[in-house]
């Protein structure tokens, strides 16, 4: 077995092959970590020079070939979870109070919701975004690097990559949920969409990072975390986030409520 880890999409990322170390391997993992590297560059939100960010700025252009297939996942995603999942909830993470990096964060006085559900056109690598419309592709972004580096790692035999809780397995593999069971996994990936981790006071409360594009505000729920087995990391984020807002969805799921309880469905027992 073979390890490593590095900071990297505001997270820790972890690699693991099952296999001899040598040089392929060494040159396996610098590929791996380049492909986080790239998705970090062109869809941090946090960073002025981001393709991202300028296609926010700019309100529209020709976009590059990583971008264009995030944006085709998200916008796919958010047509099939009836709007739950919607990368258009940029100006309402801001309005929560997380307009800068975790580590940044501060107390804000209070929340400011802002409508999502903005209008999009995408036309292969052409993008027109509506009026006041930007776009956050923080979790579904993690879930395709995680895509992209698992494949990568693959080359060398099983595999597994975890980034933060969204985790994509070569060959069978077992991945505890926090405060439910261990699943194995084989093949697979799965995402936790949760709201005990990226916190801040607001107000008289609390603040965090999962919008309900229904009110543009964070999301009111006795569910703490919901996490989903699906074939992908990016498409487990995107059912990961419509079973924390009360989606059924049609996957493996494992909900935590706030009083500690645990749920299974979607053929989990």
């Amino acid at each position: 077995m073979v390890a490593t880890t590095f900071a990297g999409m505001g997270t820790t990322i972890e690699l693991r092959v099952d296999a001899s170390p040598g040089p392929d391997v060494d040159a396996t993992f610098v590929r791996a970590r380049s492909v986080f590297e790239c998705v970090e560059r062109t869809c941090s939100r946090f960073d002025d020079a981001s393709e991202l960010t300028r296609l926010n700025r700019e309100g529209g252009g020709r976009v590059s070939p990583v971008l264009a297939e995030i944006l085709r996942l998200a916008f796919d995603g958010r047509e099939r979870t009836g709007g739950l999942f919607d990368p258009t909830v940029h100006d309402a993470v801001v309005g929560a109070g997380y307009d800068r990096t975790f580590t940044e964060l501060r107390a804000v006085e209070a929340i400011v919701p802002a409508p999502a559900c903005g209008d999009v056109e995408l036309d292969g690598e052409h993008v027109v975004l509506g009026p006041a419309t930007r776009i956050d592709l923080g979790g579904i972004a993690k879930g395709y690097a995680v895509d992209r580096a698992c494949e990568a790692l693959a080359a060398c035999g099983p595999c597994l990559v975890d980034a933060g809780g969204d985790v994509a397995v070569r060959g069978t593999w077992a991945v505890g949920v926090e405060g439910g069971p261990t699943l194995a996994l084989t093949d697979a990936a799965v995402a936790t969409s949760g709201r005990d981790r990226r916190v801040w006071p607001a107000g008289a409360g609390t603040g965090h990072h999962l919008i309900d594009p229904r009110t543009g505000a964070p999301a009111v729920t006795r569910t703490l975390r919901a996490t989903v087995v699906a074939a992908t990391a990016a498409e487990a984020e995107v059912l990961a986030t419509a079973a924390f807002l009360g989606a059924a969805v049609a996957a493996p799921t494992v909900l935590v409520r706030d009083d500690g309880r645990v749920i299974l469905a979607g053929g989990l027992s």
